[in-house]
């Protein structure tokens, strides 16, 4: 029994952490680092006569038909490519990768956490807000936008609480050294609204500001539910996305009894999508309410889990991972 996990070099302790608790009940695993393709890992992929395919990384190799369950995490092309390389060449290479990798994964046999299919059409921010909806999830008001004066319309609106913006993809910038800057959730003010000429180069997600007492991160793995909140609040920098003071929060999150309609809701919300596995972030406000904001069907765990024992969730999905089941 082999596990494939498919990721990339720089991924977080959450692959180690699986890792060793698949080995830790004797099977096997085999991590794909997708930017190392394809300069570095060799992939043959056969079809016809013979089928299946083969990785060879260095000394270590795996035949595809001896994968039993694909852990699809995180994948990023071209990053090996050397820089004198033609740029359209290069973005040649990177669409090949992509499709070739993708298409090995999509005809992989075995259990799937979760299918890329699926993990694909869950990443879709407006379809998540409009089935927590449906499922009875308070969400916020949400405007996604190029056009200025609908912003504006929609901040006289959401006047009394204000508005964040925020964007629907993961996007950031890296500096010489690969240093990340990400684009947080941010606070719309007065002048923001009289600047907003740049919507005609790029969309923006704006929402109606969430009061906040505390924030959650609700980690789904089948049908565990393991519920996390912090106090963002207690900093400046946190108020808006906690993320800001990500590192300085890191140990300040605490089991949280999530109410039982709320973990029915987002049970309901992980079946419509076929996942297995989710990453919920919701609000508290003070006066109790819970909203939900999103779900990422790959997101993080695990600064939760290397700082308290309270949330065993790459055992969780080693568990679902040997025995296929969700």
């Amino acid at each position: 029994m082999t596990v494939l996990i498919i990721t990339f070099s720089q991924d977080n302790e959450s692959i180690p952490l699986v890792t060793e608790a698949i080995e830790a009940k004797g099977a096997k695993v085999f991590r794909f680092d997708t930017d190392r393709y394809p300069t570095e890992v060799q992939l043959d992929l056969y079809s016809g006569k013979s089928e299946g395919g083969m990785i060879t990384d260095g000394d270590k190799q795996i035949d595809l038909t001896d994968v039993s369950s694909v852990w699809y995490r995180r994948m990023r092309f071209g990053q090996k490519l050397p820089d004198s390389m033609d740029q359209q060449y290069k973005e040649a290479s990177i669409r090949e990768c992509r499709t070739t990798v993708r298409g090995m994964i999509s005809s992989l046999g075995g259990f799937h956490f979760d299918k890329m299919v699926k993990v694909d059409v869950a990443n879709n921010k407006q379809l998540q807000l409009k089935v927590a909806q449906e499922v009875g999830l308070v969400t916020p008001r949400t405007l996604t936008s190029n056009n200025p004066q609908a912003v504006k319309q929609f901040a006289k609106e959401c006047q009394e609480q204000g508005i964040i913006t925020k964007m629907l993809s993961s996007f950031a910038i890296y500096g010489e050294k690969g240093e990340e800057n990400v684009v947080f959730t941010n606070p719309v003010t007065k002048d923001d609204l009289e600047n907003l000429e740049g919507l005609c180069f790029c969309p923006m997600t704006f929402q109606e500001n969430v009061p906040k007492a505390l924030e959650l991160r609700i980690t789904i793995v089948g049908h565990q539910v393991f519920t996390a909140a912090v106090d963002s609040q207690k900093m400046e920098g946190s108020a808006i996305d906690w993320r800001k003071e990500g590192r300085a929060l890191v140990k300040d999150w605490q089991p949280y009894n999530l109410p039982e309609d709320v973990e029915k809701k987002l049970l309901q919300l992980m079946a419509y999508f076929g996942l297995n596995y989710g990453a919920i972030d919701i609000i508290v406000t003070p006066d109790g309410r819970h909203v939900f904001l999103e779900v990422n069907p790959v997101g993080e765990f695990f600064w939760m889990e290397i700082f308290s024992p309270h949330f065993p969730i790459s055992q969780a999905i080693a568990k679902i991972l040997l025995t296929g089941n969700n």
